[in-house]
């Protein structure tokens, strides 16, 4: 008898405030500038086969057509099992109030590896669902979501694994995926840089549902400047971007006993958001 499992599949994270995106592609470039995440969630350190997963978001805005792109990468490994999907997101954008509305899609791959190293009381070659020699199955994924974003709230909706595309040479049969997530910036004592941000994700794949309720407080980073220290800077709203130097002089002028060269480094980096800007200052 052969038989297809049916499990929820989509990697889970503790600190899923930083990625939207991967479960939503109605986030995608809804922040208007380019953002990238990186994740890794690793439990029971030092054992063989333990669980260990791991996420690559990136994604930015397209402004001509009112609308963001992204990708999203997973790595999922437990055991002998490894689960890896890859997504391509589209967003289409619309000012609704004070807030951006994101409409998306994504389309993508779903993979699945059984490796061959069992360790089994009876020989694994007795069940037909698991294969003595290894294999490896991948299907098509798709899914949907609207995202809602102001400077001081975000909430969204969407569904991921929408085919419940079956991997029949693994046994496995992907199952649809639910998601309903919101966030607030609450400025403590009306002070902004101090600001409170919960955060709400319920999900769902049908059969189970789980809720998750998390509260950050990101702390003001001092900055330097040619002068000495400058007072913390105020954590962006929402996104978590800490920009490190507003301002930068001419090229040619002169900057901390040399020349500037007219270009302007600023870093992003919050939790596990993690990227880089580099623009021209004329």
């Amino acid at each position: 008898m052969v038989s297809a499992s049916v499990a929820q599949q989509d990697p889970q994270f503790t600190q899923y405030m930083f990625d939207r995106l991967s479960i939503n592609p109605g986030v995608a470039g809804t922040s208007g500038s380019i953002c990238a995440t990186a994740l890794l969630r690793q439990q029971w350190s030092g054992f063989d086969g333990a669980p260990k997963t791991a996420l690559f978001n990136v994604q930015m805005p397209i402004s001509k057509i009112s609308s963001g792109i992204g990708v999203s990468v997973f790595v999922d490994e437990l055991g002998q099992q490894k689960n890896t999907l890859a997504r391509l997101h589209y967003s289409f954008h619309r000012r609704v109030g004070t807030g951006v509305l994101g409409i998306g899609v994504y389309g993508g791959l779903t993979s699945r590896t059984l490796g061959k190293d069992w360790v089994a009381v009876d020989n694994v070659g007795d069940d037909n669902a698991i294969p003595d020699n290894g294999n490896s199955d991948s299907g098509f994924d798709l899914g949907a979501g609207i995202y809602y974003m102001t400077p001081k709230f975000y909430a969204g909706i969407s569904s991921t694994q929408l085919p419940e595309t079956e991997l029949k040479d693994v046994s496995v049969q992907n199952a649809r995926h639910y998601y309903v997530l919101a966030g607030y910036d609450w400025a403590l004592n009306g002070n902004q840089k101090y600001t409170l941000q919960p955060s709400v994700l319920v999900k769902s794949d049908g059969t189970s549902t789980q809720l998750d309720l998390t509260a950050t407080l990101p702390l003001p980073v001092p900055q330097f400047d040619e002068f000495g220290f400058v007072e913390p800077a105020t954590p962006a709203p929402m996104e978590p971007h800490i920009p490190m130097r507003e301002q930068f002089p001419p090229a040619g002028s002169n900057y901390m006993g040399g020349q500037s060269d007219g270009w302007e480094y600023r870093s992003i980096f919050a939790g596990t958001c993690l990227g880089s800007l580099r623009s021209h200052v004329d």
